[in-house]
């Protein structure tokens, strides 16, 4: 019946989904998003019992510990995946398979180079890890124990590349959520012994371990049959003539990342170092939860991404500017339900599940969703610029934010503590989301006229 909330209902959903190219978005997105919502709930549970395991402030030690080795790895590292999708997807759709694997393979042998390049930063960094950000020197071996995964993620930004650029989201699906069952599994049994820090690390380190070799090992597997048993002898002379461009897109990419460890993958070890262990762990908590608002969020930039590489590769401007549109629309309905969940019952799950002594997490929490709702509006902000090759303005952006979020960690974090950090975080997300989709939008604009 014409009007009718059905038929209003059946049009609305038509203009979300009816464009194939947001059909296979959303199809991949839907694998990553089955697979990372069951590694969250997993996830979820292994810190319920790891946090009233070891309590706040060793909690918050365990966090300094895994965020260390995350942000020496990403300081050290190119951010590969990217450079795969961007590049084997161009070769792929161009049908140049071998200059393709060449790319596969320069990729691998530098992401492994910077692999133990990284392990030997973590190795001289530890004491001073220990004494300045744990604030506690016993830690040092725990820090250098911990720092071991970044050898067995020795090429697990190509392998994960070039698993999406074929499309393989069931079986990064599939490594995702095995990795977690063995994650917890190791915890529940860390639980009901009683360990404490030590052994907690070591449940963690099993399952990113198992997790890396899988990927490497499929990756390695899917090369061989898309491109024959002798993929790896392509010769990397074959990217002579674009390798200023390569080179160009990988330290652009590796500079936005090594600012992004300002400006958002660092924020434990500012609040720890600034104030203690125990701010740090009522702030990894708000971190946590505020993670489960951009869950089904967070698999769109992989899925969506090489949709916008191909588009950009057959300069189908029209199906990109509808892409970004009605993404846009399903992350921005799905946050503020979200937003509003955790606005009202955010405090009693805090109580019931984590005990009252974490209920100081919860103002961060709301201050973090803030910055959030526009995020994941706007989720599609950097690979977007980075699908239309301009990957050095997200890396100009973040640089005037890391700037501005320096003075304030420094002014503001010792006055305010975690509060200061979330507010300062929520910050930078609107700051940057906005600019580069302004950046975007203009873009576009220009292409506006170009056959769809």
């Amino acid at each position: 019946m014409p009007g009718s909330p059905t038929s209003k209902f059946g049009g609305l959903f038509n203009r979300l989904f009816g464009n194939e190219l947001i059909q296979r978005v959303v199809k991949n997105s839907g694998y990553l998003f089955s697979a990372t919502g069951v590694a969250a709930a997993l996830s979820m549970f292994q810190s319920i019992l790891v946090a009233r395991l070891l309590g706040v402030t060793d909690f918050g030690i365990l966090g300094t510990i895994t965020v260390f080795t995350s942000v020496v790895n990403k300081f050290a590292s190119f951010r590969m995946s990217e450079l795969v999708i961007k590049y084997v997807g161009q070769y792929t759709v161009e049908g140049d398979d071998i200059s393709a694997a060449a790319v596969f393979k320069s990729a691998a042998i530098l992401e492994t180079l910077t692999s133990f390049l990284a392990f030997g930063l973590i190795w001289l960094l530890a004491p001073l890890g220990a004494q300045y950000i744990a604030k506690d020197v016993s830690t040092t071996y725990w820090f250098i124990l911990y720092g071991l995964i970044v050898l067995a993620n020795f090429m697990a930004e190509s392998s994960t590349g070039l698993l999406q650029i074929f499309d393989r989201y069931k079986f990064i699906a599939g490594i995702t959520v095995g990795q977690s069952i063995l994650t917890l599994s190791l915890i529940v049994l860390v639980y009901f012994n009683q360990g404490g820090l030590y052994e907690v690390i070591l449940a963690y380190m099993g399952g990113k371990i198992v997790g890396a070799i899988a990927s490497a090992v499929a990756a390695v597997v899917l090369a061989t049959q898309s491109w024959g048993i002798g993929w790896w002898r392509a010769p990397i002379g074959l990217l002579r003539d674009r390798m200023r461009e390569l080179v160009r897109f990988a330290f652009s990419t590796n500079i936005s990342a090594t600012i992004n460890l300002v400006n958002k993958d660092g924020e434990l070890l500012w609040v720890s170092a600034l104030t203690g262990p125990t701010g740090a762990g009522y702030y990894k908590l708000a971190l946590s939860l505020a993670n489960l608002i951009q869950l089904p969020v967070s698999p769109l930039p992989q899925a969506t991404y090489p949709e916008l590489s191909r588009e950009v590769a057959g300069k189908n401007w029209g199906n990109m500017r509808y892409v970004l549109r009605q993404g846009s629309l399903m992350a921005f309905a799905y946050s503020v339900a979200a937003g509003l969940f955790l606005l009202i019952f955010g405090k009693s799950l805090i109580a019931f599940l984590y005990t009252p002594e974490f209920l100081p997490s919860y103002p961060a929490l709301l201050i973090l969703m803030v910055g959030l709702l526009v995020a994941n509006t706007f989720y599609w902000n950097r690979i977007a610029l980075l699908s239309l090759g301009l990957a050095d303005y997200p890396a100009k952006i973040n640089s005037i934010a890391a700037v501005l979020k320096i003075i304030g960690m420094l002014t503001i974090v010792p006055i305010y503590g975690y509060l200061g950090s979330a507010a300062l975080l929520s910050g930078f997300y609107i700051f940057s989301v906005s600019l580069n989709v302004r950046k975007t939008f203009r873009e576009l604009k220009i292409h506006r006229s170009e056959p769809i």
